[in-house]
């Protein structure tokens, strides 16, 4: 017994040593991020993110057996935690038990189930990394780029720490015969079995054989401890943290504003020394830090991102790689620095001075540029196999994968552990805009329109009621009766919107929309003239300077005149009107109007009497549905107007992006193919002759789609609304 103490608190003492010194240095690091904001706060919620998301494994089980293998592994570990501290105190006191539930034949029932559970996870686990092969895939396995060898050497580790739990614990059930322990494994059903097999070796060599597999047993969990904290799978501790310190409910919808010292910068009168965006690795915060430590390299977001469906450069993953390597590799900066980092090329010469030449080069390094011509030529700075792109003249993040984001919220909706990628892409964005003016030429146009004209398409504001005078009833304008703010007769304020003022197709959804509610008897009134872009495509383009401007003037118009409920045609200006206008003062009951027609069609004040009877599909816009989580009442209405609705492979919350998104809609798809068509062969494949549609940037792009495909005269795109007019009229 001397020796097996005297051993393993060997083994212990210096493997722990190790893990010690590690996990130091990884919360050292974490904490040398710049200051985030609202991340501990509303307690109640993170709890009850930490039960279903941690132990309910929630976002897991969306896909079913990688979840189902998952959730073996992990609840096998919270349970196999009672054996790991029973295996530490028989190094030292013979047959120590956990006090009070140690000996339950019910606990040792739960603890060899969930070690055969674990060991079925492994099975499965090896599986789908098989039949997920990027050395046969390439892209096209959501393996790509992620670091495959430590998956296997982790699956080992895991098998290791199984086998010999049950072979020391087998030898066990034979060494304690006829003992007053004899009972101590009752209820243990692998080990007992596992004890059947050794008991033909006899006494002696069970005796050594428990000794022996409880010290390879502590030994091989504090190597996968060392392994899980120098490895990817230090997700394993990281990603509770970042599912606690995550946006609530979810980092989808509203964008965070700029911070300057735990405050919004004001950009009427903003600080000389505030950071627009991100860089530089040093200008993320710490809650960024856990973001990329939790990444498990599951490829759940890669396989769902429409830029990487297409032959695009961006992975969602390999983006959150990337910054996670580049943190890693300037980390002795970044600890230096502590988080004060000034900007690319003024670094603090204290925190620079120590460090290696290595280090040095790789934090000058450009942060974001161009690698076209590259011998690295690459996804998101790794090469074809999967390996980072290095080299002191290349750039860490390539610009041709930051500008591929549509922002659809297919990487949010699918991380198992709350990465906020799109939050990081459009931080990045957003210095490249405003600090280093380097982004797409055509966004030039867009900028300048929405500056000058205050909408995307450069028109006139006298246009904006040139749909009026296209219907034949009566549209209340503000400001034609006299009126200082909205009459209280008036039930909504329906805002056009810049597409449905000015697109032809987007303006035929709003004299739809309008007559359906005008049939209905809904009082509703237009700003005209006075209405303006709400600033998204400039926000998610990371011109936050130009958003700012375009959403102040909005809501001090709309808290002028005592707006409060206000309808809309365009998820976009849903998303920006009810999400993001709180973040400066505007605060407003905003439907979309599908939510609003469906409420009408269920009240009995619209009634359909015609039935369209046709197959429809229904595509769902990624900002009505994944960012504001909008997904029954377009289809209840597709299904009023009495069209059969034929569901896309993809559709709800793994809809594919019509490719607008993330200011996507002005610049030009030059990297290979386009998203819309991609999208646009899935809806003709349903065999459908109408496409339904409830944004006006999916209305233009499956347009274009179906009519690039040659099927314009079969398939014909139409919004929901128009399906329910069609339906609604005599």
């Amino acid at each position: 017994m001397l020796i097996r103490a005297l051993v393993g608190a060997a083994i212990t003492i210096v493997l722990l040593a190790f893990a010690v010194k590690r996990g130091w240095f990884l919360i050292q690091l974490g904490r040398s991020g710049k200051q985030a904001v609202g991340r501990t706060t509303d307690a109640p919620k993170r709890v009850e993110a930490e039960a279903t998301e941690v132990l309910g494994q929630r976002k897991l089980l969306k896909w079913t057996v990688p979840g189902l293998a998952h959730v073996f592994a992990f609840w096998g570990f919270l349970i196999l935690g009672l054996t790991v501290v029973t295996a530490f105190g028989e190094l030292v006191i013979e047959n120590f038990h956990v006090p009070i539930i140690g000996t339950w034949q019910v606990v040792r029932f739960m603890e060899d189930l969930f070690a055969v559970l674990v060991l079925i996870g492994i099975v499965m686990f090896a599986i789908i990394r098989l039949t997920n092969n990027p050395a046969k895939q390439g892209r096209y396995s959501r393996f790509f780029g992620s670091h495959t060898k430590g998956a296997w050497l982790v699956l080992l580790m895991i098998l290791l720490v199984v086998v010999t739990l049950l072979t020391y614990r087998g030898a066990k059930v034979n060494n304690i015969i006829d003992t007053i322990y004899s009972q101590d494994m009752n209820g243990a059903f692998a080990s007992n079995i596992v004890g059947g097999w050794l008991s033909g070796f006899g006494a002696t060599a069970n005796q050594w054989i428990e000794t022996v597999f409880i010290w390879a047993h502590v030994t091989v969990i504090l190597a996968f401890l060392l392994i899980v904290l120098n490895s990817k799978h230090l997700h394993i501790f990281s990603a509770p943290v970042n599912v606690y310190t995550s946006r609530r409910p979810n980092a989808l919808g509203p964008l965070l504003p700029i911070y300057y010292q735990g405050e919004p910068v004001n950009f009427e009168d903003p600080p000389d020394d505030a950071t627009f965006g991100k860089g530089h690795i040093a200008d993320f915060t710490w809650k960024n830090y856990v973001d990329f430590m939790a990444c498990t390299e599951c490829g759940r977001c890669q396989s769902q991102c429409p830029a990487w469906n297409t032959g695009k450069p961006l992975s969602p993953k390999l983006m959150i790689m990337n910054l996670r390597d580049t943190m890693f590799t300037q980390a002795p900066y970044l600890m230096a620095a502590g988080g004060q980092h000034p900007g690319l090329g003024e670094f603090h010469e204290e925190a620079l001075e120590s460090l290696s030449p290595e280090v040095r080069t790789e934090v000058e390094r450009p942060f974001i540029g161009s690698r076209e011509g590259s011998e690295h030529e690459a996804e998101d700075g790794y090469t074809f196999d999967g390996h980072r792109a290095t080299g002191p003249e290349l750039p860490i993040i390539n610009e041709d994968a930051l500008w591929s984001c549509t922002t659809c919220g297919a990487c949010v909706n699918q991380c198992p552990v709350d990465i906020e990628h799109i939050d990081h892409f459009v931080d990045m964005r957003r210095n490249q805009v405003m600090i280093a003016s380097e982004f797409p030429t055509e966004l030039n146009g867009l900028f300048k329109n929405l500056e000058t004209k205050g909408n995307p398409w450069g028109m006139n504001a006298s246009g904006r009621n040139d749909w009026i005078s296209e219907v034949d009833f009566d549209v209340r304008v503000f400001g034609m009766e006299g009126e200082d703010t909205i009459p209280d007769d008036v039930d909504y304020l329906f805002w056009v919107g810049c597409a449905g003022a000015y697109e032809d197709r987007a303006k035929q959804t709003t004299k739809n929309v309008a007559e359906l509610l005008n049939i209905a008897g809904v009082n509703f009134m237009v700003l005209g003239e006075g209405e303006t872009c709400t600033g998204d495509p400039a926000r998610r383009a990371g011109n936050e300077f130009l958003f700012q401007m375009q959403a102040m003037q909005n809501v001090e118009v709309l808290n002028e005149i005592k707006a409060t409920k206000i309808v809309v045609t365009c998820p976009h200006c849903l998303n920006t009107l009810k999400r993001e206008y709180p973040q400066l003062g505007g605060n407003y009951e905003v439907v979309h109007h599908t939510q609003l027609l469906n409420d009408l069609v269920q009240a009995g004040r619209l009634t359909p009497v015609t039935p369209v009877d046709q197959k429809v599909t229904y595509h769902d816009p990624c900002y009505l549905g994944r960012h504001n989580n909008v997904y029954t009442p377009p289809r209840e209405l597709v299904g009023a107007s009495g069209a059969n609705l034929v569901e896309m492979e993809r559709h709800g919350d793994k809809s594919f992006c019509c490719g607008a998104g993330g200011a996507r809609m002005w610049m030009e798809e030059k990297i290979g193919t386009r998203v819309n068509v991609n999208r646009g062969q899935e809806a003709i494949g349903t065999g459908a002759s109408k496409v339904a549609v409830a944004c006006p940037f999916c209305s233009v792009m499956l347009n274009d789609a179906v009519t690039s495909e040659g099927k314009a005269e079969q398939v014909e795109v139409v919004d929901v609304a128009t399906l329910l007019l069609a339906a609604a009229k005599k």
